[in-house]
């Protein structure tokens, strides 16, 4: 169905007489999210009351919700390591968002002594792994992501000397040699770990074309997560009149699957929760495609079901449209692992 007959169809009438909510699957919480939330909701158990301050650089994860709801347990958020005061409580903690840090904030850590527990996705670990070791022997980096988004200032950091940022085809065509790829026989390429996979792909196809001798990773640096939840939105976008994808503005992964539906030629729009639910975008719309970015929680997609509900003012059929199950699991940090020694002193 092309978008303008998508369009008329959602048109044609005010309100359908029943509707069809189309869930994508896999949606919401990604392994990364899960663990990097679970990390500060036990370090608050673990000093409630102590008088002790879980401090976290950045949005932990972004998604307004979940750090409101951190914030209410007591959570301190704080955009730089600077604005956590020097007299801290012995105790205090600070953790790094899931995004990942330069090198740079971890010096700045150490030197203000403050005690760092990680939630770094571990899979943004990997792609500051691979940037250490391909600069160390000799490549240029050429970083595929978007300019000032948290994990790519982190990993830019691991070796700037020796990296440069494209977001686009045309970025690749302006890359300069020898000024900014000093040897184009010795290139490799990196990602960001959210972005859209076919506009990446242009990206990849690009650099290929222009350094015939490029390297890729080990393994593709686009994560499983963000991969799944665009394959399952695009089979449920083939049978929707419109798509509503629940994630905050600031959400990479969340505004990528936005704009792979509207490439496909299906409204979409992007909501922080039911009340974003503008009911002129479903007039006529008889099937309704949801979804989450990684770091929306699920609960927000079940408030959304219920409100189309309301706003359809007849039967509601939920269909879920599952292209993959996901069973990956990632460690907590060292420091708040059970105790092997005593398994009563586990964490709950």
């Amino acid at each position: 169905m092309t978008a303008d007959a998508r369009t008329d169809a959602c048109t044609d009438a005010s309100r359908p007489e029943g509707r069809t909510v189309l869930l994508a699957s896999p949606r919401s919480f990604c392994a990364g999210v899960e663990r990097a939330i679970e990390i500060v909701e036990r370090l608050l158990d673990r000093h409630a009351g102590t008088g002790r301050t879980v401090y976290v650089r950045k949005q932990i994860v972004h998604n307004t919700h979940v750090v409101a709801e951190l914030e209410r347990r007591g959570a301190v958020f704080v955009d730089e390591l600077d604005e956590i005061p020097a007299d801290v409580p012995d105790g205090s903690v600070v953790v790094f968002s899931a995004h990942g840090v330069s090198p740079a904030v971890r010096d700045q850590a150490a030197e203000q002594a403050l005690t760092v527990v990680d939630a770094t996705c571990p899979l943004v670990t990997k792609v500051h792994a691979e940037a250490r070791r391909f600069a160390a022997r000799g490549d240029t980096i050429v970083l595929i992501g978007h300019a000032g988004h948290e994990e790519i200032d982190g990993t830019l950091g691991e070796a700037p000397e020796h990296t440069v940022l494209v977001e686009t085809v045309a970025d690749v065509a302006a890359l300069q040699v020898p000024q900014q790829v000093p040897d184009p026989g010795r290139v490799t390429y990196l990602t960001q770990t959210t972005l859209a996979v076919d506009e990446t792909a242009e990206v990849i196809a690009a650099l290929r074309a222009r350094f015939p001798a490029i390297k890729a990773p080990p393994e593709d640096d686009i994560c499983y997560a963000t991969t799944n939840r665009q394959q399952a939105l695009a089979a449920v976008a083939e049978h929707a009149q419109v798509v509503l994808v629940v994630g905050s503005a600031n959400s990479s992964n969340s505004v990528r699957l936005v704009e792979t539906v509207r490439r496909q030629g299906v409204p979409a729009h992007l909501i922080d929760d039911a009340a974003g639910i503008d009911p002129a975008w479903l007039n006529g719309c008889g099937r309704v495609g949801v979804t989450a970015g990684a770091s929306a929680p699920d609960r927000l997609v079940q408030e959304v079901v219920d409100r189309l509900r309301t706003l359809t003012g007849a039967g509601v059929t939920v269909t879920e449209v599952a292209t993959t199950t996901e069973t990956i699991q990632f460690a907590l940090p060292s420091q708040l692992r059970p105790s092997r020694q005593d398994p009563r002193k586990a964490d709950r």
